[in-house]
C-alpha cells in the first residue's frame, strides 16, 4: 500500500468514524454529492477494516482534517508521519503474510481430505472435480467461447462471486480464464454441471484478485456448461459487438 493512498484512506474513513460523534445527527444525506461523499467514506472504511486497521483514532483523524482545512500548523513533523505510515504498512504486510500462510495450509488439507471422497476425481495437474449432472453434449476446445453459469466459493463456503445470483450467464473464452477453469471446461459436455476444486496454483496463487479471496486460496466452483458459441453467428466487429462478446468483469479471468 502506498503511503499517499494510506493517508487518503485514513482521511476519508475518518469522516465515517466521525459519524459516531454527536455531530452525526447534523449530517444530511440528501443531495447526490452528499450521498456520494458518504459512499466514498463507507467503501474506504470497509476496505480499511478488511486490512485490519480497526484501531484508527477518529478524534485524531478529525484533528488532522481540521488543521489541514484551517491551514493551521501541523502538530507532527513529516518524518513522524512517514514513520507512522511505515509502521501501519508493515503491520498490514505481516497480517497479509500470516493470512496467506494460513490459507495455503488450510487449502492443502482440504484438497487432501477432499480427494478421498467418493465421486471426486483428481487430475494430473491437481485439479479436482465432481460430476453433479452428466450430459452427452459436445465438449469445448481451447479456441471456443462458451456460455456458463457459475458460483464461486472459498473452502469455508463463503460465496465470492455468482452469475446465478445475478441471474445472468456469461460468455467467455475457454483459454482466457484461470488454468483450473481452462482444464475444467474442456472436461465438460454441454448440459453438464460439475463442481471444481481448484488448487491455488491453478487459480490466483499468491496474488489476490479481490479482498474477498485471500492469497493462496483453494477455490470451489459450481459450474454449468450451457453452450458453445457458434463462431459463424458472432456479431460483426464494432462497438456493439465488443460490448456483447466481452466476458463479465468479475468472471474468473486469466492471471
Amino acid at each position: 500500500m502506498k503511503q499517499h493512498r494510506l493517508a487518503a484512506a485514513i482521511a476519508l474513513v475518518g469522516l465515517v468514524l466521525a459519524g459516531c460523534d454527536k455531530q452525526a445527527s447534523t449530517v444530511e444525506l440528501k443531495t447526490p454529492a452528499q450521498k456520494a461523499s458518504y459512499g466514498i467514506g463507507l467503501n474506504m472504511g470497509k476496505s480499511l477494516a478488511q486490512e485490519g486497521m480497526d484501531d484508527l483514532d477518529s478524534k485524531a483523524v478529525a484533528l488532522g482534517i481540521e488543521d489541514a482545512i484551517g491551514k493551521k500548523e501541523q502538530k507532527l513533523k513529516d518524518e513522524d508521519l512517514v514513520a507512522a505510515f511505515a509502521a501501519l504498512q508493515k503491520r498490514a504486510e505481516e497480517r497479509l503474510t500470516k493470512m496467506s500462510e494460513e490459507s495455503a495450509a488450510a487449502g492443502k488439507k482440504f484438497l487432501a481430505d477432499n480427494a478421498k471422497k467418493a465421486g471426486v476425481t483428481t487430475t494430473a495437474s491437481g485439479l479436482q472435480y465432481e460430476i453433479v449432472k452428466k450430459a452427452d453434449g459436445p465438449q469445448p476446445k481451447p479456441t471456443d467461447v462458451v456460455t456458463v453459469h457459475y458460483e464461486g466459493k472459498l473452502i469455508d463456503g463463503k460465496v465470492f462471486d455468482s452469475s446465478v445470483e445475478r441471474g445472468s450467464p456469461i460468455d467467455l473464452p475457454v483459454s482466457g480464464v484461470i488454468p483450473g477453469w481452462v482444464e475444467g471446461l474442456q472436461l465438460m459436455h454441454v448440459g453438464e454441471k460439475i463442481k471444481l476444486y481448484i488448487p491455488s496454483e491453478l487459480a490466483y496463487g499468491a496474488q489476490s484478485p479481490s479482498p474477498m479471496i485471500p492469497a493462496n486460496s483453494v477455490l470451489v466452483f459450481d459450474l454449468e456448461l450451457l453452450g458453445i458459441k457458434d463462431p459463424a453467428a458472432a456479431p460483426a466487429p464494432g462497438a456493439d459487438a465488443d460490448e456483447e462478446a466481452a466476458p463479465a468483469a468479475d468472471a474468473p479471468a486469466k492471471k
